[in-house]
């Protein structure tokens, strides 16, 4: 039996519908008719022999082929569209020093530095990884081009990038203890997530203990991963050996953003912007 070819066209389409909800605001997304989205789900579908979507009303809902459909079909349009940026994008090169908030490690960064680095081999790439904050200060003096890293509470500046969600995490199977205040561990003073993190257990009047500071990610991670205590960290750059832990008190959402002249430097900050999105729509949930 002959294996079909899968349509990237309706790949896209489905992978829209998944993760706007619906086939009208797919259909707005990509400029199309919700019939036109629907039809493209169709022959999807028939294609495969299986359904991939449940539609009910208004609503859709992934059924279990669909949810396995998604993971390949988001790494086929990745991979697809760093295809075509490499072959009809005009050239690009150019030095650019570029420094990385540690909360997006370390999932992410390596994955998307290889990627880019193979895409545009002309382009000298520099990256320092740090604080937020001292990763700002050091552009401001000169020593970096951009930043990614997290936007303050009440801040406008930078080009935002991707909203990140800051979760508690431990290591598997840890319960915090009953006879004490809880453990954590925490990066220094100055940190956004541990400033959210305090504050959210002194709304909730759950007591805890600072037993572990550290101005490494991580090294923060590390104490957590042991089983030493709770600790904060983005959902997207969770590393092995931890897991979120329930029953914790909310902690937002963080904004991930460039800060620095990134549109005089488009030609480079675009497809860099790009393969970390990408990164981000791939990853397993």
């Amino acid at each position: 039996m002959r294996v079909p070819d899968l349509d990237l066209d309706l790949l896209r389409g489905f992978v829209t519908v998944a993760e706007r909800g619906g086939f009208t605001a797919a259909g707005n997304a990509l400029g199309l008719t919700q019939s036109a989205i629907s039809l493209k789900v169709k022959r999807l579908e028939d294609i495969l022999g299986k359904r991939v979507l449940e539609r009910g009303g208004r609503a859709v809902a992934l059924t279990r082929e669909g949810e396995t459909l998604l993971a390949y079909a988001r790494r086929m349009l990745a991979l697809n569209d760093e295809a075509v940026r490499r072959m009809i994008a005009p050239p690009v090169a150019g030095r650019l020093r570029l420094g990385v908030a540690d909360h997006f490690i370390p999932r992410n960064l390596a994955p998307v530095l290889a990627r880019f680095t193979q895409t545009y081999p002309e382009v000298r790439l520099e990256v320092e990884v740090g604080r937020s904050h001292e990763l700002r200060a050091a552009m401001t003096d000169g020593a970096l081009d951009l930043v990614l890293g997290k936007r303050r509470d009440g801040e406008t500046e930078g080009r935002p990038v991707f909203t990140e969600t800051i979760v508690w995490v431990a290591a598997p199977g840890w319960e915090p203890p009953a006879d004490r205040p809880l453990p954590i561990a925490m990066l220094p003073q100055g940190c956004m997530f541990r400033d959210r993190a305090l504050a959210a257990l002194a709304r909730a009047g759950i007591a805890f203990e600072v037993l572990y500071t550290s101005a490494s990610l991580l090294g923060v991670a590390a104490a957590a991963q042991a089983g030493f205590a709770a600790t904060v960290l983005g959902r997207t750059g969770l590393p092995p050996g931890l897991v979120e832990r329930p029953g914790l008190p909310a902690c937002g959402t963080a904004e991930m953003c460039l800060f620095g002249d990134a549109e005089g430097r488009s030609a480079l900050v675009d497809p860099l912007v790009g393969f970390i999105r990408d990164s981000l729509e791939a990853a397993p949930a």
